[in-house]
């Protein structure tokens, strides 16, 4: 017998560089699964995600994709069966494997509109499901949308029935991945349309058998048809501004619709009358609510010449629902914050109601100056 006896067993080595290969590609892991480990631990707390909205997030993001995916791949099939191509739209509807992961490992999902659109949109819903519910003087009388739907005025009828039907469609089925409509701002739509119909010719492009041509005709036909489809003024928060617009509550009448919004669990309303007696957008009224770590809220209540119950109303059922907000430090400075007066406040907060493209402009100049 040999002293060095040689493996001459051809399976064996077959079988050893797919090992070998993958301890490699492991090795090479390492030092960046390290990285994002350390960069995770040193986050501030007020940065880090919670596990809740981890998950709310990560279950949004992939019910807006599958939705996208769902109609694309119904359409681009029916097209493909249209044109006499029955085998490929049957592969078309073969949804064993669906393209998240795919878009996910990608990094296009880390797009900073889209995430900041997304985790606005989790927190708002979180902060009104937390939102203490609010028993009516009344029990008999209905709730502010409600009410509204049905008053003599046309506008206000019609606008307040617009928000309860968006509020319907948000909702979609019993199960947050059964969504009907992405209700986000057209441009983050497109985006995402164009991706997922790029990921499904990635994916079904692999046994196309020559038909790619075909294939990519239908899936751009089917992706055009969702743009094309897809209404931007149907989103809620949309709704939810006309209707305050129709409103357009005075000075004396706003307190009481800001404090009963609240009390309905109605936050994107609530969001809405804000912005509208703030006379700035939606998407920078949404981020001064829901911002827990300045006090631009409560500046920008005084600029709307609130009083003290309703602000302290506003404060602590904001406090209450969000875990972000001090209710302690909140009580402790609501002396302070009525003691603004209210020109000073209107005047500090009045760079906000300028175009939100100028103010963006502005800023981007302040920081190549800082830089400097």
């Amino acid at each position: 017998m040999s002293d060095n006896p040689v493996d001459t067993n051809p399976g064996a080595n077959g079988g050893a560089t797919p090992l070998l290969a993958s301890a490699t590609a492991v090795e090479a892991r390492v030092p960046h699964g390290l990285a994002v480990a350390i960069e995770d631990f040193f986050l501030p707390d007020e940065a880090r995600l919670d596990e809740r909205t981890r998950v709310a997030l990560a279950l949004l993001l992939r019910a807006l994709i599958d939705t996208i995916e769902a109609d694309i791949r119904e359409h681009g099939a029916q097209l493909l069966s249209s044109r006499g191509e029955s085998r490929l739209a049957a592969s078309v509807l073969r949804t064993e494997a669906g393209v998240f992961e795919r878009l996910f490992l990608s990094g296009l999902l880390r797009d900073s509109a889209l995430m900041a659109e997304l985790m606005a949109r989790v927190r708002q819903d979180a902060i009104a499901a937390a939102l203490p519910m609010n028993a009516p003087d009344d029990p008999r009388r209905p709730s502010l949308v409600n009410r509204f739907v049905q008053d003599p005025d046309r506008a206000l009828a019609s606008g307040a029935m617009a928000v309860l039907v968006a509020e319907s469609r948000r909702r979609g089925g019993p199960d947050v991945a059964q969504l009907t409509y992405t209700d986000l701002p057209a441009e983050l739509h497109h985006r995402l349309v164009w991706w997922v119909a790029a990921a499904l010719r990635e994916r079904i492009g692999e046994v196309a058998d020559g038909a790619l041509p075909l294939l990519d005709r239908a899936l751009s036909d089917a992706a055009q048809r969702s743009l094309a489809s897809y209404d931007e003024g149907g989103r809620l928060e949309a709704a939810a501004m006309r209707f305050a617009a129709a409103i357009d509550a005075p000075a004396g009448e706003l307190p009481q619709l800001l404090v009963e919004a609240l009390g309905d669990r109605r936050m994107v309303l609530f969001i809405a009358l804000f912005a509208h007696g703030l006379g700035v957008g939606y998407p920078l009224a949404r981020e001064i609510v829901l911002d827990s770590t300045t006090d631009r809220l409560w500046l920008a209540l005084r600029a709307l010449d609130l009083d003290r119950e309703t602000v302290a109303q506003i404060g602590f059922a904001l406090c209450e629902a969000d875990p972000r907000r001090d209710v302690e430090r909140f009580a402790d400075r609501l002396d302070a914050i009525l003691a603004i007066p209210v020109d000073d406040a209107r005047a500090a907060i009045a760079p906000l109601r300028l175009d939100p493209d100028y103010r963006a402009a502005m800023l981007a100049l302040a920081v190549t100056r800082a830089a400097a």
